[in-house]
């Protein structure tokens, strides 16, 4: 049941309003996703992200990060029925842990390019 105090939310956005009803009406697991959510509706990706971030600023809902056996970290997006009610201490998730080191460098081969003196920025995992 989509309460009134999400239904007649004063500072959410109609599509703010729409997308968590939407969201709330889902079966556990499904995705609520940018690109899903983009693909299944009119509106662009800018438009559902903002929605997206006004339900996250308000409580309705809640994105966390959590890292897959393969290392890849992925981001599950929560709705929350009840903005504002303590979470059960369950629910608190795991912090995603950091990549592991790389491996050792190797001896430079007379066949192999040198390595930049000042490499550039590697890029962190969101």
């Amino acid at each position: 049941m989509i309460g009134n105090h999400l239904a007649q939310h004063r500072e959410l956005s109609l599509l703010a309003i729409g997308l968590a009803c939407h969201i709330q009406s889902l079966p556990t697991g499904a995705r609520s996703d940018i690109k899903t959510l983009t693909a299944r509706f009119d509106e662009g990706s800018t438009r559902i992200a903002a929605a997206l971030r006004e339900l996250e600023a308000h409580g309705h809902l809640r994105r966390e990060l959590h890292r897959t056996p393969t290392g890849r970290i992925v981001t599950r997006t929560v709705s929350c029925n009840q903005p504002g009610a303590a979470r059960p201490s369950h629910a608190h998730p795991e912090p995603a842990t950091p990549p592991p080191p790389p491996p050792a460098a190797e001896e430079p081969s007379p066949h192999r390019a040198k390595p930049l003196a000042h490499p550039t920025n590697p890029v962190s995992p969101a």
